[in-house]
């Protein structure tokens, strides 16, 4: 059924100040990192992806933040603690570098996912250590531009 001119005008008037009426829709909570030394890559890598659509923002609050948890780092408004430590090393299975081919393969997938200097610092250095981790504290990530956390 279709309204005549003025009373659909009244109606989508009526609408629109209804509308400015009704509660903002809630902002989405961010996601508080606490506590995490990684996993898989392939299981975070499908948890950044289903992050990057919903467009949740991440907060890195956590004492440390090691292995894949640093893949974080590379969603839109990220923010660390200064106080947290990062902890990063190259692609192994079980602690056993690649081969050549994969290594430099997977090196690179993981890269992608962070922000330059960060990127770079990774592609030289960090990737380069299997055993064990490069560890940078969240202040160091916020002189290399990474937002700092209000209140952390």
């Amino acid at each position: 059924m279709t309204l005549p001119g003025r009373q659909a005008a009244a109606a989508a008037i009526t609408l629109a100040i209804a509308a400015l009426w009704a509660p903002a829709a809630p902002a989405q909570a961010p996601l508080v990192v606490g506590n995490d030394s990684g996993g898989y890559l392939h299981q975070r890598l499908i948890e950044l992806k289903q992050l990057r659509r919903s467009a949740v923002r991440v907060e890195i609050r956590g004492r440390i933040c090691y292995s894949t948890c640093t893949l974080f780092l590379g969603l839109p408004g990220t923010c660390v603690a200064p106080g947290t430590v990062f902890g990063f090393h190259g692609p192994s299975r079980r602690g056993v570098r690649l081969k050549d081919k994969d290594f430099e393969y997977f090196s690179r997938l993981m890269a992608r996912h962070y922000p330059e200097p960060l990127r770079a610092w990774f592609l030289h250095t960090g990737r380069n250590r299997i055993s064990g981790v490069y560890k940078i504290k969240g202040s160091e990530l916020i002189r290399m531009g990474i937002a700092a956390c209000r209140g952390g």
